[in-house]
């Protein structure tokens, strides 16, 4: 199996030893069902996410069930263990994966994709759905990517869509009950629980063109539409994580305060996909504080959230944790770009303040109005005069280029709006910042009403690049941006068919893996599987969609409605906003039909 002759040979070999304070060793030979939760990234991006520790503790809490974790072995691992013919473990015991029953991968980025290829070969098992039988682990998938599973749908069993944690137990009693009875019969049983997707199960017409014509169950057991599933109450937070003996990316404790977001930002999946919003109540929020102190020894705490200041009374619960904790450091992700933000970094601890992050999204007001980034550049700049007056040094903004309806104009403003940023900081400080710019390249997302908008191609980008090199030149001013030939390869991902399946497997074989690591991806590897499939990058990410065309995802049900989307899709036209819903304004988006919290807080 594994020795240490091979750990001495791999760099960072923490990430292959287990061991971990907190991590959950069951009998093996006592447990009816084992389950490997896998993240197809390194164990230091994996163990910084937040899905696998909640999964990790509710599936271990059932007491027929065992989870263990696996994540990608980086590119030594992978030699020495091919080498050597060694299958891909589990980190709790060392076991094959191939001698689980299920395997559950974390989808959360499309560029992960030969990855889960690359975990599924190195655990000696068939890469492809069709040629595993029943004596093969059941390969599960959910996350974020699963709200569209077409491209991925050649390599996954079954696609959870969803929260996780309120279809999970279903899941288990059904697989409890038909595992005995082959794969057929299981997945046909699971099929017909609401927030599960069984793509061998549909069939898919495409027109000459390529176009999707429909996408049908072909039996009686699988629904036209798939369901998002949605816990009303947020599940406790994991307060007994596993530690890891190495650095990670995100190497401090995190409770989720809040999932979902009510802002509306038309480009971001997150915000539509994750709706309603759900709180968690304060009181439990100081409790797992102080487990989490107590369980893992962490002295910094995330407070985690797609908006943490938009969580009602943020201020209030960072002095109940200072006051009962004050030895702990208060992460804040995701903050609002206000006075507010700034007043409540403001009041943390001195160990507390790290540098200010604000997402400004777009240079001009006007561009900002048709994403619904509801800004103004009033409201910027009283904010970072704010900051420089309380001590902070610099700020780091991120904004995209590419957005739908943006002129050169537009990216000309970036320009400005960082020139008035400096000035401001100047002015308040007597000192110059040093401003960070960071642009990402916009990416058309399913289930967004810019889902029918076409990704701007690489020359189109080029040149907005080249605008922002020549008029943010300052000494200190540091800009970064995005592989345009990256942008691509994730949007034609994001918005594929299944026919995609057939791109990503030809990739894989040709070399592609941790696409999303710069030093390892293969622009020209990529572009030969897609001619080798007969198929253009260009065909997903830079066509302009018709708002009555059958897209890839049609059937998966998030419970925002096409005539929301379509409604949000033109006011980006005429340069509408839609206010934020927390403010006693329903917008319709349609989970007021389905979420009693919905109707509760905002009107039906």
């Amino acid at each position: 199996m594994l020795d240490n002759e091979i750990l001495h040979q791999v760099n960072r070999p923490g990430r292959y030893t287990g061991g971990e304070w907190n991590s959950i060793i069951k009998d093996w030979d006592k447990t009816a069902i084992k389950i490997a939760l896998s993240y197809p990234d390194t164990y230091e991006i994996g163990m910084s996410n937040m899905a696998v520790p909640i999964l990790y503790e509710l599936l271990n809490s059932q007491p027929d069930v065992l989870a263990q974790r696996v994540y990608t072995p980086w590119v030594d691992m992978e030699a020495a263990m091919r080498q050597r013919k060694i299958p891909l473990f589990s980190l709790e015991s060392r076991r094959p994966l191939k001698d689980f029953d299920i395997i559950g991968f974390s989808l959360g980025y499309e560029l992960t994709y030969t990855n889960v290829l690359n975990m599924l070969d190195l655990a000696q098992l068939p890469v492809l759905a069709s040629d595993r039988n029943d004596s093969h682990p059941l390969i599960i998938a959910g996350g974020s990517c699963s709200l569209n599973p077409e491209p991925m749908s050649d390599f996954i069993d079954v696609f959870f869509i969803g929260d996780g944690e309120e279809v999970l137990l279903e899941f288990l009693d059904a697989y409890r009950e038909y595992r005995d009875k082959g794969k057929k019969q299981l997945l046909h049983r699971l099929a017909s629980i609401s927030g599960i997707y069984v793509p061998a199960l549909y069939h898919v017409e495409y027109q000459p063109d390529g176009l999707a014509i429909s996408i049908t169950p072909t039996i009686p057991e699988a629904g036209s539409r798939i369901e998002r599933r949605i816990v009303n109450t947020l599940p406790p937070p994991p307060t007994r994580p596993v530690v890891p003996y190495l650095e990670v990316i995100h190497d401090r404790g995190a409770i989720e305060i809040q999932r979902g977001c009510s802002r509306g930002c038309r480009f971001c999946q997150a915000g539509m996909t994750y709706r309603p919003v759900r709180e968690r109540p304060q009181e439990e929020v100081l409790q797992a504080a102080g487990e989490l102190i107590n369980n893992c020894g962490y002295d910094e705490i995330s407070l985690v959230s797609l908006n943490t200041t938009d969580y009602a009374g943020i201020d209030e619960l960072v002095k109940k944790l200072s006051h009962r904790y004050p030895h702990l450091a208060l992460s804040l992700p995701s903050l609002r770009l206000d006075n507010f933000s700034i007043k409540l970094v403001g009041s943390l601890p001195t160990r507390s303040r790290t540098g200010l992050t604000f997402a400004p999204e777009a240079g001009s007001e006007t561009l900002r109005r048709a994403i619904n980034k509801n800004l103004t550049e009033d409201n910027l700049l009283e904010t970072a005069a704010t900051a420089f007056e309380r001590g902070w040094t610099g700020l780091k903004l991120y904004f995209m280029v590419g957005l739908p309806t943006e002129t050169a104009g537009d990216v000309e403003s970036i320009i400005t709006l960082v020139e008035k940023v400096r000035s401001t900081g100047k002015k308040a400080s007597g000192k110059k910042p040093m401003i960070r710019v960071s642009v990402s390249t916009f990416i058309p997302k399913p289930h967004t009403p810019f889902q029918w908008t076409a990704q701007e191609d690489e020359p189109g980008l080029n040149a907005k690049h080249e605008i922002l090199q020549r008029g943010l030149h300052h000494k200190s001013t540091r800009l970064s941006w995005q592989d345009p030939k990256i942008s691509l390869l994730e949007a034609a991902l994001s918005r594929g068919d299944r026919r995609l399946g057939k791109v990503i497997y030809r990739a894989w074989e040709l070399g592609c893996r941790f696409d999303a690591w710069t030093e390892h991806f293969k622009y020209e590897n990529w572009l030969r599987a897609f001619a080798d499939a007969g198929l253009e990058p260009g065909f997903y990410a830079h066509r302009e969609r018709s708002l009555d065309e059958v897209l890839p995802w049609s059937h998966i049900d998030t419970g925002v409605t096409d005539a929301f989307l379509k409604q949000e899709y033109r006011r980006t036209r005429q340069g509408k906003e839609t206010p934020d819903c927390r403010n006693n304004t329903c917008n319709a988006c349609g989970l007021q039909q389905r979420q009693p919290q919905c109707q509760q807080k905002y009107g039906d």
